[in-house]
């Protein structure tokens, strides 16, 4: 019995090479700002969808080329959460680093749960899409406080809260 094996991505984006990430990051800069990875295709280079800020989506294999997914690939927990273009550039400078990091912070810090992750990442989305829908309206240099808004919504205040109340304070 002949059988092909292959290894399948682990949804962590630190296993991603740089140059896979590379080319994300092209595909993004050309067709939108955020992306989002399936999680139930084969391999180290998983598909991805790419988003843009009308929420218009185009997919990819895992060697760039477009495709036409699957009704469910990019659905609930066949796919990862949406990110960013700053995320994946800064998932692409801490390549190689954060296994390091990861090995030596283990013994001292608790690991947080996977729901923790999934809350956070649906704070960073609420808080870009609220920041996308209204950048012409907020102030100059707002970008600055955007861990102090992340903290805020983190307390239950929703992104429109959690941006008047640090433009109340700032600005």
């Amino acid at each position: 019995m002949n059988t092909k094996r292959t290894k399948r991505w682990n949804g962590s984006l630190d296993t991603l090479t740089a140059d896979y990430l590379n080319d994300v990051v092209t595909q993004m800069t050309s067709y939108g700002e955020r992306v989002q990875f399936g999680l139930s295709g084969p391999g180290q280079r998983p598909n991805y969808q790419v988003i843009n800020t009308f929420d218009k989506k185009m997919a990819f294999d895992g060697n760039n080329h477009l495709v036409h997914p699957k009704e469910d690939e990019f659905v609930g927990s066949n796919a990862t959460g949406i990110l960013t273009l700053e995320q994946i550039k800064a998932a692409i400078a801490g390549v190689g680093v954060k296994k390091v990091a990861a090995t030596r912070t283990a013994r001292t810090s608790t690991r947080s749960s996977p729901a923790a992750a999934k809350a956070g990442d649906l704070i960073d989305t609420q808080k870009y899409e609220y920041f996308k829908s209204n950048i012409q309206k907020l102030p100059e240099g707002i970008r600055a406080h955007s861990q102090e808004i992340s903290d805020l919504m983190k307390k239950g205040m929703s992104a429109e809260a959690a941006f008047g109340e640090v433009i109340q304070l700032h600005f």
